[in-house]
């Protein structure tokens, strides 16, 4: 990382660039969000962002911006740009080629194709360049980018609604509506920001969700969000809405399952290695990497939701907390073993909270 002494002009650049990634936030999966500002001593000349993938990246725009303004001036990227050719030329010779005199980079990509070779290319045209503001800030933008290109598997958030006394659906199942409006328009937007949408059979069984992300600012665009469904059995059937063809399915299925001819052309069935009596959890999320998904919300019930938890792939509790009691023999948040010590429990990192309508939005990190 620079030791570079960032200057309050060199904040107020990259604190634009990170707000302009985030106008990708619904469209550029499975590519990272990215936000350009260019300066001089006189002001911002030049803006742009990454838009969705296979289209030119935020240097480039910000680069078209700027014209010939951009000699001789800072550009602040929020990622390291890309020196390889992809579906796109190398923004580091776009950068070169326009004259910049320095580069201010947030975090350096982890890509292989990329890994500091962007930088090293930019140095190597005697291009002065800066690692390291506001570096946190644009990891947690791309949260599911680095999870998946540093550890081999999406970064998984698990979503729930649950009563005051942490109840998530009657002994029945039934569970519409615990929250209210305001807290549901919120958990789509955190489906549209996804790469996937997981649940199980079961869910699909009990509640025949859509699982996509339908925001109700119709002017918004967003990529939509693979749902992803494990079932082992293929019980999911013919009818159920997560095969109406409105949003990619992938049913991820055990070897002795056989897809019916409606689930074959509806859906891309997956075989899954197999656990005992379950889907390995590991391998699905490991697979869901290889496929290119950055970033997966889970909407399921206190098995599965458990179930990742205690694997240690979950990353984010989301949980939206109704003021309702449902009583002791609803269903609980999450399914866990039983603790005979307090050294045990599981601890978490309060992240957020935050008020919609009457229900209160909680977010916690997961710790390892």
């Amino acid at each position: 990382m620079s030791q570079f002494p960032f200057s309050a002009l060199d904040q107020a650049c990259m604190t634009q660039a990170l707000a302009l990634a985030a106008k990708g936030l619904y469209t550029t999966d499975p590519n990272p969000r990215v936000g350009c500002v260019i300066a001089t001593g006189e002001g911002v000349v030049g803006q742009g962002w990454h838009r969705r993938a296979g289209e030119p990246h935020a240097e480039v725009h910000a680069l078209r911006e700027a014209g010939a303004q951009a000699h001789g001036a800072t550009a602040y990227v929020t990622l390291e740009p890309c020196a390889h050719h992809g579906r796109t030329p190398p923004c580091a010779d776009a950068l070169i080629e326009a004259g910049v005199a320095r580069v201010v980079v947030a975090c350096q990509d982890p890509f292989p194709a990329v890994a500091g070779q962007g930088i090293e290319r930019l140095r190597q045209a005697g291009i002065q360049v800066d690692i390291g503001l506001l570096q946190a800030e644009a990891r947690a933008l791309n949260a599911g980018f680095f999870s998946r290109i540093e550890r081999g598997r999406p970064w998984l958030r698990l979503k729930m609604a649950m009563s005051l006394d942490g109840r998530t659906a009657l002994v029945n199942g039934e569970s519409r509506w615990i929250t209210g409006e305001a807290a549901r328009a919120d958990a789509h937007r955190w489906r549209a920001r996804s790469s996937a949408i997981l649940s199980s059979a079961a869910t699909v069984l009990a509640d025949d969700p859509l699982l996509t992300a339908r925001l109700q600012d119709e002017a918004v665009e967003v990529v939509t969000p693979v749902r992803v469904i494990l079932d082992r059995w293929l019980r999911t059937p013919d009818d159920a809405r997560v095969l109406d063809g409105s949003a990619p399915t992938w049913l991820l299925h055990g070897e002795l399952a056989k897809p019916s001819a409606i689930q074959a052309a509806r859906a891309r069935c997956v075989v899954m290695p197999e656990r005992g009596k379950h889907l390995d959890l590991v391998a699905v999320m490991q697979w869901l990497a290889s496929e290119g998904i950055n970033e997966v919300h889970l909407e399921a019930g206190p098995t599965l939701a458990g179930a990742l938890f205690t694997a240690g792939l979950a990353d984010e509790l989301l949980i939206y907390m109704a003021p309702v009691l449902l009583g002791d023999h609803a269903m609980p948040l999450l399914q866990l073993p039983n603790l005979l010590s307090m050294d045990e429990r599981w601890d978490l990192q309060p992240l957020e909270q935050t008020m919609l309508g009457a229900d209160l939005r909680l977010r916690f990190a997961c710790l390892d």
